[in-house]
């Protein structure tokens, strides 16, 4: 379990917006410490998607959960449920709560809202304790209170199969969330205030609420295809960025690279289209997060399978890439990181010191990437300028991932995931996969 620095040298190609780099192996730093790792669940599929740090110094989890036992004490069936745990800032946990029918029923993105409370969205298939979905999957968006409890929930959806992924509290106070619409079982339907464009595929799906999660719009983009979305910023100009990957290239798809891309779309306060661009090679590109940065530009993370058109270097299988954009979608620099094996990343969050930490996973063992098992959760930190500070994996044998990250009020990280190992750096594994927690801090 090392850490490393990593050296780049930089080649300037045509345009001075486009920079790639070429990652050497680095040195072990001796600044990050680990706090914790732990796992909690019981004998079926447990697992964290989501993590946001709370204004009392502590975090919140969203997750979903088929076990009704072990760390599992209010639930009796094998169905997959929402699953919120509130912890301390001294990982204390300080409540557990489960939300869902008696379907399918899975957690995405948790946010802290401005009155205290919070936000949970995922999708559900349910029909019944208050749940009402159209079709096969609705998004489900849950406002909880400070203390867990419901104080309203609404599902949207058709026919198909819509799964909500992430959402953002807007500037006025509302929501914004978003994720896929089946065009065709929905028959064309799913945008407000405008004609409908039928065509085939699953579409970005964007629904803006009032504060009260009543409808104020909602939108469709994307092409004949799969268009799935993974982050959301709200911009300086009370717009709206999204990442997205995609491989349709038609419609609003205007210059697919080729198979999947990173699909990024600047959409206005009322859910115009302002500009949409795709980048990417001729392989599996895809977009998984977004954040703004200080100047506002915005860094979106992935992973790639490419080495031709935008993506100027791959290491491996896959690597991890990033873009960093103006709000125009002028391309300021891309920089891939990885090694022979597969590296994935699944978010990204700016830190208080300006830094950006990545959490995805790692199959390498070469180019200074230390595996333990099949797969290890990985947590990267890179500076403004993509420059790689140090990168740390956590794992066992089995395969172990992570799909969020956020730094706390004391500068500590939480690392959110699944795992299915029980030695190594995770010695505990209570069933089939447990949701993983893992809690750093530099030194």
């Amino acid at each position: 379990m090392k850490n490393y620095w990593l050296i780049f040298c930089l080649f300037f190609f045509t345009s001075c917006s486009k920079e790639s780099t070429i990652s050497l192996p680095d040195i072990t730093p001796a600044t990050i410490e680990v706090l914790s790792v732990k796992t909690f669940g019981g004998s079926n599929n447990d697992v964290i998607k989501s993590v946001t740090h709370t204004a009392d110094g502590g975090y919140i989890t969203l997750g979903y959960t088929q076990s009704n036992n072990g760390d599992i004490t209010s639930k009796n069936d094998t169905s997959f449920d929402f699953w919120v745990m509130k912890f301390s800032g001294n990982n204390t946990l300080l409540w557990s709560k489960i939300f869902g029918g008696s379907d399918d029923d899975r957690g995405e993105k948790i946010i802290e809202t401005t009155d205290g409370g919070y936000a949970i969205l995922g999708y559900s298939q349910s029909i019944d304790k208050n749940i009402s979905s159209a079709g096969s999957k609705d998004f489900l968006l849950i406002k909880l209170t400070k203390n867990g409890s419901i104080s309203w929930q609404k599902t949207f959806g058709f026919k198909g199969s819509d799964y909500g992924i992430t959402l953002i509290q807007t500037k006025d106070n509302g929501y914004l969330i978003t994720g896929v619409l089946d065009i065709t079982a929905s028959d064309g339907q799913g945008n407000s205030k405008s004609a409908n464009i039928k065509h085939a595929g699953g579409d970005v799906w964007v629904i803006k609420l009032n504060n009260s999660g009543n409808l104020e719009w909602s939108k469709y983009f994307g092409g004949s295809f799969t268009d799935t979305p993974f982050g959301v910023v709200e911009t300086q100009d009370n717009s709206y960025l999204i990442a997205a990957s995609s491989d349709s290239d038609d419609f609003n798809i205007s210059n697919n690279k080729g198979s999947y891309d990173f699909w990024i779309l600047k959409i206005a306060s009322d859910g115009k289209l302002i500009w949409e661009k795709s980048f990417g090679g001729s392989e599996i590109d895809e977009a998984r997060g977004i954040a703004t940065t200080n100047e506002g530009d915005f860094i979106i993370v992935g992973d790639t399978r490419s080495s031709d058109k935008d993506v100027t270097l791959n290491n491996g299988a896959a690597d991890i890439w990033m873009l960093k954009i103006t709000s125009d979608g002028n391309l300021i620099w891309q920089k891939s990181i990885g090694a022979s094996g597969f590296e994935t990343a699944r978010s990204i969050t700016k830190t208080q010191d300006n830094g950006f930490l990545i959490a995805g996973s790692s199959r390498s063992t070469d180019n200074g990437f230390i595996n333990k098992g099949q797969n290890d959760a990985l947590i990267l930190k890179i500076d403004n300028n993509g420059n790689l500070l140090w990168k740390k994996t956590i794992g066992g044998s089995e395969i172990d991932f992570l799909y969020d990250i956020k730094e706390l009020n004391n500068n500590s990280i939480v690392a959110v995931g699944e795992s299915k190992s029980a030695d190594k750096d995770i010695t505990k594994n209570k069933g089939f996969t447990d949701a993983l927690i893992l809690k750093l801090k530099e030194k």
